[in-house]
């Protein structure tokens, strides 16, 4: 399981993987797009799949997701072709390529001597892994990678619990699927460094935390303090980084009391 650079050379493998949930926990939603190697005909097969789950968390949507894919690779029995596994979940990469095997080896608990979150999905990956040639490679989200854009609208159709039409590997070949450059992996400059620019401002110092529980907001001087008011309700929450953006973000939540 390594991470090269490169793009699919048609005789394995890609797949591009998402996750999304509506709250943390919340309603959630995973999809995948699988693009098969040629077959003895020259043709590109394409399948999508996807699914929700209520209540499911973000990084356990992000977990699904490859182990669905893989798990349909399986069904297929083409042999051991080459996979690539594009994802903008570094928790899926740096779980499966690197923690995994410590957790395993202390009995699925971590540093703190806690127990691993989500060990039945990091299991069942773990599984799915052994024998297969797989390099897992980071894409960044929201970035105008076709694939992952694609992944993203099923994902998060399912979570608000929409309907979604997914191309079917028997409705024809790539010539028939409506992302002709589903193979792009090349992202939106534009988008990058807008991006960018929103994480600097996502890692500005806090000045407080608003939630919005149960009709009732309150502010909150550190994250902890928020955290412990939000988990595992139905919730509300948001980092402001000023006077002003408190009162902003309260009157946003008064709104949607």
């Amino acid at each position: 399981m390594g991470n090269s650079n490169g793009m699919n050379t048609k005789s394995d493998f890609t797949i591009f993987t998402d996750g999304s949930s509506r709250g943390n926990p919340g309603p959630g939603g995973w999809g995948t797009v699988i693009v098969f190697p040629k077959d003895k005909d020259g043709e590109i097969h394409i399948q999508e799949l996807g699914a929700r789950e209520f209540p499911t968390t973000n990084n356990r949507m992000e977990l699904t997701a490859p182990i669905k894919a893989l798990s349909f690779v399986d069904c297929c029995k083409l042999g051991a072709e080459p996979i690539t596994v594009y994802t903008d979940s570094n928790y899926l990469i740096n779980g499966i390529t690197k923690w995994v095997h410590g957790w395993r080896k202390s009995g699925w608990v971590t540093k703190e001597k806690k127990e691993v979150l989500n060990r039945d999905l990091w299991e069942e990956l773990f599984e799915q892994v052994q024998g297969k040639n797989i390099t897992w490679k980071y894409v960044g989200g929201h970035v105008g990678v076709v694939g992952n854009e694609r992944c993203d609208e099923i994902a998060t159709a399912y979570a608000d619990d929409k309907k979604v039409d997914l191309f079917d590997v028997n409705g024809g070949g790539l010539e028939k699927y409506p992302i002709k450059n589903i193979l792009d992996v090349s992202h939106d400059a534009s988008l990058a460094k807008e991006k960018s620019s929103n994480r600097t401002h996502s890692d500005a110092k806090a000045y407080s935390y608003v939630s919005l529980v149960g009709g009732r907001i309150e502010t909150h001087k550190t994250w902890g303090e928020c955290e412990a008011r939000v988990k595992g309700k139905p919730a509300k929450f948001k980092k402001a980084t000023s006077k002003e953006m408190e009162a902003e973000i309260i009157s946003d939540f008064s709104r949607k009391k």
